[in-house]
């Protein structure tokens, strides 16, 4: 039977600052990432995300970044692991309070932006972001790029691993994402880009941006919802999913 999960960022909206349609989005997702205060979110945000997506049964993790509001958590930063570790620790432990408060227990930690994407390809960050995981509570997973640094990490350091793709982007041959700075980098094709995803979770393979088939593992397929016309396809993505016979269920459940 094939089963994987279905995730998105939420709670990325700040102060005067709206970001996203979370309660749109959460309709049709199985686990949030909620963002946890430094590249975007505040302890208000946080706590309406929380209640959110435990009003519609929706598991929770933690969505870290850089501590960079300004540039979104999307600029590359130089930061030792010590550092990197310590990042992470403050902000699980923010979003814990609040999960902790709802009385859930947080499902996992995904990295935001330029953290996520830097920690793919660097052993080393990578590494400390899981232990920094570890160390909070070790019973959490680690969302991470399929066939990445992210996963080799997270097996090392003693995390159960769960291997994501998105829906709208394109591969390079070594399995990291095409640059959004070059031509390709999205799948605008809402059809191609579904029939990929169900390549992805039933076949264990994509098309690279070469054209090239590489072989890649599906437990959570990314999606946006931070424009109406993306909320479409998110339901889109979650009814032919169901269509094609593979059952939607949040992290925990696809991974066992």
């Amino acid at each position: 039977m094939y089963k994987v999960d279905l995730n998105a960022d939420l709670g990325e909206s700040f102060g005067a600052y709206t970001i996203g349609l979370d309660s749109e989005v959460l309709r049709f997702i199985t686990s949030a990432n909620v963002a946890c205060g430094f590249h975007a979110g505040d302890p208000l945000v946080m706590e309406k995300t929380v209640a959110l997506a435990c009003e519609r049964g929706t598991a929770v993790g933690a969505h870290p970044g850089y501590p960079d509001l300004m540039g979104f958590g999307r600029r590359n930063l130089k930061v030792k692991p010590e550092e990197a570790k310590a990042y992470i620790k403050y902000q699980v432990g923010a979003l814990l309070a609040f999960t902790k408060a709802r009385g859930i227990k947080m499902q996992h930690v995904k990295p935001h932006g330029a953290f996520y994407n830097m920690a793919a390809v660097d052993d080393a960050l990578a590494r400390a972001i899981c232990e920094g995981i570890y160390e909070v509570d070790p019973s959490l997973i680690m969302l991470g790029l399929a066939g990445s640094a992210h996963i080799r990490a997270a097996k090392e350091v003693g995390l159960r691993a769960a291997c994501e793709v998105f829906a709208d982007r394109a591969y390079m041959d070594d399995g990291t994402l095409v640059p959004r700075t070059m031509a390709g980098a999205m799948i605008h094709d809402k059809k191609l880009a579904i029939s990929r995803i169900v390549r992805m979770v039933k076949d264990g393979c994509v098309e690279a941006l070469s054209g090239k088939i590489i072989p890649i593992q599906a437990d959570s397929i990314c999606v946006h919802g931070d424009n109406p016309d993306a909320i479409g396809f998110v339901k889109e993505i979650r009814d032919t999913l169901e269509r094609e016979g593979i059952t939607v269920a949040c992290i925990a459940d696809v991974i066992g």
